[in-house]
C-alpha cells in the first residue's frame, strides 16, 4: 500500500472502531435502554445549562424534528426534562435529569480515558504534530459538511 492508501485505511478503520468501541464502552447494563446517538444528544444538552431544542439541534447538525423524536424517547426514559419557556411558549427548554447527568458523566469519563490513552502513548514533541493533524481533519469534516466541497487544503 502507498502512503495515501495506508492513511485512508487507517482513517476508515479508526472511525469505525471508535464508534464500535464507544458503543460497547458507554452502553452498559445501566444504560442499555439508550443508544449511542441518545448518549450524544445527552452530551449536547450538557450539564447545568439552559439548552433549547433549537440550540441542541444546531450543535448536533440535525433538524429540530429529528431531535424531537429522540428527545421524546429520552423524556419517556427519564433522562431528559422538557418544558416550554414562560416568556415565549414557542421556545422549548431541555435539561438532564439526575439519571441523564449520570449518563453524561459516564460518557465524559469514556472520552477522558480515550484522550488520556492517546496522550500517554506520545512523546511530548509528538503532541503538537497530532494536534495539527487532528485540526486539519476536523476542518475537513466541518468544511465538507458545510459545503460538500472535496477541496479542503
Amino acid at each position: 500500500m502507498d502512503t495515501r492508501e495506508t492513511i485512508n485505511d487507517i482513517l476508515v478503520n479508526l472511525i469505525r472502531d471508535i464508534w464500535d468501541l464507544e458503543e460497547q464502552a458507554i452502553i452498559t447494563e445501566e444504560f442499555q435502554d439508550i443508544s449511542n446517538n441518545d448518549m450524544h444528544i445527552i452530551e449536547a444538552i450538557g450539564m447545568g445549562v439552559d439548552s433549547t431544542m433549537s440550540m441542541v439541534a444546531k450543535k448536533l447538525g440535525i433538524t429540530a424534528g429529528s431531535l424531537t423524536t429522540s428527545v421524546n424517547g429520552l423524556v419517556n426514559k427519564k433522562y431528559v426534562l422538557r418544558e416550554r419557556g414562560e416568556v415565549d411558549r414557542r421556545v422549548v427548554y431541555i435539561c438532564l435529569t439526575d439519571k441523564g447527568q449520570k449518563a453524561y458523566r459516564h460518557h465524559a469519563h469514556y472520552h477522558q480515558k480515550l484522550t488520556e490513552a492517546v496522550v500517554a502513548s506520545l512523546e511530548p514533541a509528538e503532541i503538537p504534530v497530532l494536534l495539527k493533524a487532528l485540526n486539519h481533519l476536523s476542518d475537513f469534516f466541518r468544511n465538507y459538511k458545510e459545503d460538500g466541497s472535496e477541496t479542503i487544503f
